[in-house]
């Protein structure tokens, strides 16, 4: 089977995105599971070599059939939309959020194309995106606005686990009140048909309990009996494999022992905190429902160490290998 392509899109040049992309490509290993396309700027990516202490050819390329995708080599979609001496390293501004929209942009469009088989994505700054007047707090709206997906799925995975999130980017109030029979359905039958898509099809998902202990039948909270159980009854008169209401305080550790293939958190924190306790440099996030598989890093741009070749790879790499694992099975699917 011919090795996936990947398109890397080099988020905030103003952060470690750079980085960790030259320092990943700098791996054999890369070379032996996919293609890896990098979409950027010369000068950024040069400039992240030399932070680094690197030596690797850029092999600049209209698209990505024209690569070479050797150990020593990056394969790159020049933008060349950076002029030099115009960007800050380390430090919000619009040319970053413009240019890194114009590089996730470029990649979305190469993925519609078929040119590649999934994105692997970099940090992105969303003060840099808003000071770029882009209209979109980040990657996730980018990508679903750019393709006109409704409310694409996140799943995390580190190690064997994989959690889902029935509510993102809103209050704990909210995410709360986002806990409702009718959303679980929905959400039970959508992240099923994920793991499908993902080739995972066999084991049964776990839904965390929202209260501690998963209510106590009422105790401390009534959602589990109101919202909660209905939803899983009904779901497994449907045929569905999934269970609960389990107790968040083990459900991961549960899931981490293969007793579920997958978790559905029932808000944000509740299933980043469990994943990323467990590894955080190996917890990487993938979108899906969108026509293409898109994997990313978990952390931010890291303004802090960008331009001194301290940021690490470990997540880039992770990301990248499993859009080359995923990718084939998921475009089966599409």
């Amino acid at each position: 089977m011919n090795k996936p392509f990947i398109a890397i899109p080099l988020g905030d040049p103003a952060g470690i995105g750079p980085e960790i992309v030259v320092k990943s490509l700098a791996e054999n290993e890369i070379y032996e599971m996919c293609r890896p396309v990098v979409v950027g700027d010369g000068g950024v990516v040069r400039n992240a070599l030399g932070y680094c202490g690197l030596d690797l050819r850029i092999n600049t390329l209209a698209d990505p059939a024209s690569g070479v995708y050797t150990p020593g080599t990056i394969d790159l979609v020049d933008l060349n939309n950076i002029a030099p001496g115009k960007l800050e390293i380390g430090k919000v501004q619009a040319l970053g959020g413009r240019t890194a929209f114009e590089y996730i942009k470029k990649a979305v469009d190469m993925a519609l194309a078929h040119q590649v088989d999934a994105i692997a994505t970099t940090p992105i700054n969303k003060e840099s995106l808003r000071a770029a007047k882009v209209d979109y707090i980040g990657h996730t709206e980018i990508l679903a606005g750019l393709t006109g997906t409704h409310d694409p799925l996140t799943m995390f995975e580190v190690r064997n686990m994989r959690v889902f999130f029935l509510s993102r980017h809103v209050s704990l109030r909210k995410a709360c009140d986002m806990v409702t029979k009718e959303r679980l359905l929905d959400y039970i039958k959508r992240c099923t048909e994920a793991l499908e898509r993902l080739g995972v099809n066999e084991g049964t998902m776990a839904i965390a309990g929202l209260n501690p202990h998963s209510g106590e039948h009422g105790l401390f909270g009534d959602e589990e009996l109101v919202h909660v159980m209905p939803a899983i009854q009904e779901a497994q008169e449907k045929g569905y494999r999934v269970a609960g209401p389990i107790g968040a305080d083990s459900v991961f550790h549960l899931a981490l022992q293969g007793r579920f293939n997958s978790v559905l958190s029932l808000y944000h924190d509740q299933g980043h905190i469990a994943t990323k306790t467990l590894d955080f440099e190996r917890t990487i996030s993938l979108t899906i429902g969108l026509p293409f598989l898109r994997t990313s890093v978990d952390h931010g741009t890291a303004y802090d160490i960008a331009g001194t070749g301290k940021a690490s790879a470990v997540s880039m790499i992770e990301a990248i290998r499993l859009a080359a694992r995923y990718s084939p099975s998921y475009n089966r699917h599409s």
